[in-house]
């Protein structure tokens, strides 16, 4: 029976009344994902899971609209969200290379950063006014006064003793002297030496038991200039604390439920009470240099400055950071080096915050492809998440190539979402590949790239048009303008009962077609509109298919259109070249003769032919085998191949075209050459399903359309692609003219019968077939070749060897 299709089942065709209303613009715009049903219950459950390395790997094709629907999706859940708090790097005072991170609540930490700036400034301005102040002045004299009398006190006793003893004090740059005096008069030590004997003797007995008494009272005088010093420092800090006094007080108290900041701000104090001169001097105008030196300036007080790394003042939920250029910096955070005299310097005020840092609280989303060209960011974001902390280090430093002391900043405590985004392949790459991907990213979220065409979701795809064109400012579509949409969608994924989620190509037609609306100063985008979108996209394209179509048309490549031929059919490929696929017929032949060997594949012989061709061949011989050799041994040399085919061929899609070819060869039954096929096949006679089907169809038309359509040309396609079938508008409308046909086949019989126009016949109860038909033909030409082969010459030995 042959199953010429009707019109209908050529093209899913939208009614273009279905919105019930003018336009789109009168419908709602989307607010939610459509199509990806199973994705946003894992995206749900991904940012809802609080546990360690339930992360979020979000798969599928590019164009799908991963990237902007998990951002609007997770940006809605992370505005039901609190406010991550702040993060401060401040100077470590006990050791300046670990700077110190400070925890504070969102908004805090830019207040405590302009309150210590403020605090530092007043200091400046309250200290050196409080040690110039009359109290402060008459206090330092007082005490100075009182230690200088007794100082002087103890001098006058010894100089007092010494003189009686014969001998002066004399004060000297390297301390106090005893000079020993004759007859009024200090002796030098030249003169000493002339002395007699005795008299220098009785010198140096009074000069032993002075100095015994000398240095008792020189451990007193050491002991008052400590007691000076600790006087005067002690009389320091209590002005120092009573100007700092209040103001110290009242950060504090501002501060006093944070523990952290409380004792960072009794490090400072003490600090300051440590370093009180820089505080005391006034500061000098900095001498004018022809070229300004920043590095030149003197800056005591950046050791106070607070370092806001992560601020969240003006967040309303928690954050949500896209990082398109996850490098290793950008993603894990850096310490900026600043160039001094040829050398790099770093402090704690140059510590820089990365994605991670800025996400901290909330999500981080990463296009995976990008972060895996930045191998090092992979593996830094792989231990932040491991370990639960971000730390801030060189990848020189954390990787061993390069030791040098550099700055460690505390570790902050890591708690964000990581969503990557990529593709199911690569995916697969690393789940296999990585032991670390799998207990740090565990939740998949797979976008699909089809939904179902049901009433339902065509409403939302009217949502989904009425939102792009408010958000892009362009014309809305009347009903046949969505209508068209909707069958170009069916045509992306060639499936009559399915829609396209790949909405990148959706929205670059709509783009296109608002272009042609806005030339024709049309209120609304309509079908003409879009078809005509789609129509140029095309055109621009098929600049290859042109020049393949005029060589045909010219002869260079043999395509017939007409006529009948025995063992050639008109096979159907699909080329792809870049963003355009289209359709290109193929003549493929079959040459026979007498032998063993089989079918033998010239493309594979040539190694021109991919595995799944050689696959598909090799089918055809089970196919023969199980139909025809069951009572005689299979006696042929066939021959396929894909006539002037000068690239590589694979795929089964032929392997049915290939078997009509060997049957037309050998019984005899020529093939009508107006028609083309496309299908694979499998061992029990079954044509399976190939892809492409549209474009193969088109590709046929067109080529029959330059040669003349005569009504009887047409494409044999399986049976269970007729759901797949999306036609252009002017193929349908070619059949409908009765132009140009398109028939399904379930079986091989079922299609021999179409392109011989002979009953294929059916086995009867003695093994042989109706006699007249296909297989009764073929069965007989078998029989025979293995009866010629058995009779030839050497042909019984080869048997024997076969056999």
């Amino acid at each position: 029976m042959i199953n010429q299709l009707p019109v209908e089942k050529l093209r899913n065709i939208c009614d273009s009344n279905f919105m019930n209303c003018e336009s789109t613009k009168d419908l709602v715009p989307l607010s939610e994902i459509i199509g990806q049903e199973r994705a946003v219950r894992a995206l749900k459950f991904g940012l809802g899971i609080k546990n360690h390395g339930f992360n979020v790997y979000v798969a599928g094709y590019p164009g799908t609209g991963r990237k902007t629907a998990v951002k609007n999706f997770v940006e809605a859940q992370a505005k039901t969200q609190p406010v991550p708090p702040d993060w401060c790097y401040v100077n470590n005072f006990g050791n300046q290379y670990e700077p110190k991170a400070i925890k504070l609540q969102a908004g805090k930490g830019k207040e405590f950063r302009q309150d210590l700036k403020n605090f530092i400034e007043n200091v400046k301005t309250a200290l050196p006014n409080a040690f110039e102040g009359e109290d402060y002045v008459a206090k330092r004299e007082t005490t100075l006064k009182e230690l200088e009398n007794q100082r002087k006190q103890l001098i006058n006793v010894l100089s007092v003793k010494a003189q009686s003893e014969g001998f002066v004090i004399q004060t000297t740059p390297i301390g106090i002297l005893l000079i020993p005096v004759l007859d009024g008069k200090p002796l030098s030590d030249e003169e000493m030496l002339a002395l007699p004997q005795k008299i220098k003797d009785k010198f140096n007995e009074k000069r032993e038991a002075l100095e015994t008494e000398f240095r008792n009272t020189m451990r007193q005088l050491i002991d008052m200039e400590r007691k000076i010093h600790e006087a005067l420092k002690k009389l320091n800090k209590e002005v120092a604390l009573y100007a700092l006094g209040n103001q110290m007080e009242s950060l504090m108290e501002k501060y006093l439920a944070n523990s952290e900041v409380t004792t960072y701000l009794k490090e400072v104090e003490n600090d300051i009470l440590e370093n009180l001169q820089q505080f005391i001097r006034r500061s000098e105008p900095e001498p004018q240099l022809p070229f300004p030196m920043p590095w030149m300036r003197e800056e005591p007080y950046k050791k106070y400055e607070v370092n806001l790394v992560i601020d969240n003042s003006k967040s309303t939920g928690a954050p949500v950071v896209v990082e398109t250029n996850p490098t290793y910096h950008n993603l894990l955070g850096r310490t900026e080096k600043e160039a001094q005299f040829g050398s790099l310097t770093t402090d704690f005020s140059m510590i820089r915050a990365g994605a991670i840092h800025r996400a901290n609280g909330g999500y981080l989303i990463i296009p995976v492809e990008d972060l895996l060209r930045n191998p090092l960011s992979y593996d830094g974001l792989k231990r932040d998440i491991r370990d639960g902390k971000m730390s801030i280090e060189e990848p020189e430093e954390r990787y061993g190539f390069l030791s040098v002391k550099t700055l460690k900043p505390q570790p902050i405590p890591f708690t964000a979402k990581i969503i990557l985004i990529g593709t199911s392949y690569l995916y697969q790459m690393m789940f296999s590949l990585d032991p670390d991907f799998q207990e740090l990213f565990k939740i998949k979220a797979e976008f699909d790239t089809t939904m179902p065409r049901t009433d339902e979701k065509v409403k939302q795809y009217g949502a989904f048009v009425c939102s792009l064109c408010e958000k892009e400012d362009l014309k809305h579509l009347d009903g046949s303008g969505l209508g068209k949409l909707v069958e170009y969608s069916s045509r992306i994924v060639e499936d009559q009962h399915k829609l396209s989620t790949q909405f990148s190509a959706i929205a670059d037609i709509l783009r296109e077609s608002n272009y042609y609306a806005t030339q024709d100063n049309s209120e609304f985008i309509n079908g003409e509109h879009v078809k005509k979108a789609i129509e140029e996209k095309i055109y621009r394209s098929k600049l290859i298919q042109e020049k393949i179509q005029e060589m045909i048309t010219r002869g260079f490549f043999l395509i017939d259109t007409v006529d009948q031929k025995i063992g050639q059919v008109n096979g159907l490929s699909v080329m792809g070249i870049g963003d355009f696929a289209f359709g290109m017929p193929s003549r493929v032949t079959v040459s026979i003769g007498l032998g063993r060997e089989g079918i033998m594949d010239i493309e594979r012989e040539a190694k021109m032919g991919g595995p799944i061709h050689t696959k598909g061949v090799l089918i055809l011989s089970g196919y023969l085998n199980d139909k025809y050799a069951k009572d005689k041994p299979l006696s042929l040399s066939a021959r396929l191949v894909f006539e002037q085919n000068y690239e590589g061929v694979e795929g089964d899609s032929a392997s049915s075209t290939e078997l009509y070819s060997i049957l037309s060869s050998l019984s005899g039954m020529p093939i009508k050459q107006n028609l083309a096929v496309t299908g694979s096949v499998n061992q029990k006679g079954e044509v399976q399903a190939i892809g492409g089907v549209n474009e193969k169809i088109e590709g046929f038309f067109e080529v029959c359309k330059t040669k003349g359509l005569t009504g009887q040309q047409g494409v044999m396609i399986p049976d269970s692609n007729v759901q797949n079938l999306m036609l252009k508008e002017e193929v349908v409308d070619a059949v409908k003219a009765g132009k140009f046909n398109v028939y399904s086949v379930k079986t091989i019989d079922e299609g021999i019968e179409v392109l011989t126009g002979t009953k294929a016949g059916q086995r009867l109860a003695d093994g042989t077939f109706e006699e007249g038909t296909v297989n009764y033909l073929v069965d007989k030409q078998l029989r025979e070749m293995a009866e010629k082969l058995r009779d030839y010459p050497g042909g019984q030995t080869q048997q024997k060897k076969v056999d």
